[in-house]
């Protein structure tokens, strides 16, 4: 089975949409084998988004990170990377097809309601520094 990782933002758990989103994920097949709400650290978000350390947006998204609880979640399933992504949307709220989580519920670029790893490499690295 395939795992990956997927976080509600602070804007998802804010504006209490994790039942809705675990609703999806379980009702598509996925299964939740770990889960916690946290308040993420600085030097957790920055962790996180090491790959964006360079980009013009990396304060902003920090600053969003840190501004409220995410819930973070492993999740396993046949291919459960690449379909969490399509279920997941594109990360423009303006072109997320409805449907799909962000083109249902995000109006925002940076505040788009939720994050999936896009690989096994981001995902193995991902489940592992939130969850060991």
């Amino acid at each position: 089975m395939e795992k990956t990782f997927i976080m509600i933002k602070p804007d998802g758990v804010e504006r209490r949409l994790m039942g809705e989103i675990i609703s999806r994920i379980e009702k598509k097949g996925f299964k939740i084998t770990r889960a916690k709400l946290v308040k993420v650290s600085k030097e957790l978000a920055e962790e996180h988004y090491i790959e964006h350390r360079e980009k013009p947006f990396f304060g902003e998204l920090i600053d969003y990170i840190l501004e409220g609880e995410v819930m973070a979640m492993e999740v396993e399933g046949d291919f459960s990377i690449e379909i969490m992504r399509l279920m997941i949307g594109h990360r423009d709220p303006k072109v997320a097809l409805p449907g799909t989580i962000r083109g249902d519920f995000a109006h925002s670029l940076t505040k788009n309601i939720i994050h999936g790893s896009d690989s096994i490499e981001s995902a193995e690295r991902e489940l592992k520094l939130w969850f060991d």
